[in-house]
């Protein structure tokens, strides 16, 4: 669809009730967490740079993967000025509460743990005074160094129990499956400061990282952006399988931006392997589908065309999105979905499952406000 037919269809609805954004990405500039770091590593940075790795492949839209039209008038990269954000994403699609997932996920491919975690306190602490602290309506994600657990279960517990923080976030590229024990520290502070897990999609390949497939390095950015329900569907395996849910029941883990109804087939076929082979891992008592439904959800963007409304429907019943799918927006990146787009048109209690209420109860976000008139 051209994007001229979908700003003129936009303009013509207006958002009458409050939604939750479950994935806005601010920015979060490395000259701008610099004084929060300690003096060593600034001075290290001034003599031989960040020493982070960076992309391997080409994104789409302008500066890295941005919309066109995201970059603030004063010029500073898009998803920077808190402003700007209010006059193009929070105020028009009546934004109650957003998320904020930043940008700078590169640390957690360091094979310097120690550096990685000072770089993760300065993301974390930034976002506290900067953004979090100036506007009512955003939430802020933990950053933790991934690579070394003990060091990530001490920033938790540091920063976790901060008012406006709702989640701990890491890349999905890492060196070991997410359910491997390994992990197990970052789960057990996750599950006394209250925060659900969540894998953001990044970092495969790059550092320390395992390849963005099981057969390898891929070399374009479509055939990456392909292959990210595979890295998706190997950390939920993972999950299950390893018996994370049931040493600990009340973790919450999101799966976001790997897009939704490749779920249906896998849970499927995780169901039909486990009935067949569950003595290998007597210590996972229920259908893989009931772990997934009782413990993970999903964010919707993007979410994956259906070829007519009938395919859709089933789908949506069959990964149980009235329980687990989030609207999220996943802005300002190129493909930002729009929340007046994003889906087809949604009965009215599914509407407010997705747009609402699944992300308010799992992360404790209050009750939506009186409704906004046309």
């Amino acid at each position: 669809m051209e994007a001229t037919e979908i700003k003129q269809r936009e303009k013509r609805t207006k958002m009458k009730r409050s939604i939750i954004d479950v994935d806005i990405h601010h920015k979060t500039e490395l000259e701008d967490i610099k004084p929060y770091l300690p003096r060593a590593y600034r001075d290290q940075i001034d003599l031989w740079g960040w020493r982070l790795p960076g992309s391997l492949w080409l994104n789409g839209g302008v500066k890295v993967g941005q919309m066109a039209d995201s970059t603030p008038p004063d010029g500073s990269f898009p998803g920077s000025n808190l402003e700007f954000m209010r006059k193009q994403l929070l105020d028009p699609y009546n934004i109650e509460y957003g998320v904020l997932t930043g940008t700078e996920y590169f640390c957690q491919a360091s094979p310097d743990a120690d550096y990685a975690a000072a770089l993760c306190s300065a993301i974390n602490d930034f976002t506290c005074d900067h953004w979090l602290a100036n506007e009512s309506r955003l939430k802020g994600s933990v950053f933790i160094p991934k690579q070394d657990p003990l060091l990530s279960a001490k920033e938790i517990r540091r920063i976790g129990s901060h008012p406006d923080m709702v989640q701990v976030i890491v890349a999905s590229g890492a060196e070991k499956p997410y359910g491997n024990r390994f992990y197990h520290p970052i789960y057990e502070a996750c599950v006394e400061q209250d925060l659900p897990f969540t894998i953001h999609v990044l970092l495969e390949g790059l550092g320390i990282n395992a390849p963005n497939t099981g057969a390898g390095y891929v070399s374009y950015y479509p055939e990456y952006r392909a292959c990210r329900p595979q890295v998706m569907a190997a950390h939920l395996a993972s999950f299950i399988y390893e018996g994370v849910f049931e040493k600990f029941p009340t973790l919450k883990v999101v799966l976001q931006e790997a897009g939704v109804f490749w779920l249906a087939p896998f849970l499927w076929k995780m169901d039909e392997d486990w009935k067949a082979l569950r003595f290998q891992t007597p210590w996972v008592k229920k259908k893989p589908s009931e772990y997934f439904f009782s413990n993970v959800r999903v964010s919707s963007q993007p979410l994956e065309p259906t070829p007519n409304m009938e395919i859709f429907r089933q789908l949506m019943n069959a990964v149980n999105a009235s329980e687990t799918v989030m609207f999220c927006s996943d802005y300002p990146h190129w493909d930002f979905d729009s929340p007046l787009m994003a889906f087809p048109k949604l009965e009215d209690d599914l509407w407010e499952r997705v747009f609402y209420q699944n992300a308010a109860e799992l992360y404790g976000l209050p009750a939506r406000k009186a409704q906004k008139e046309e």
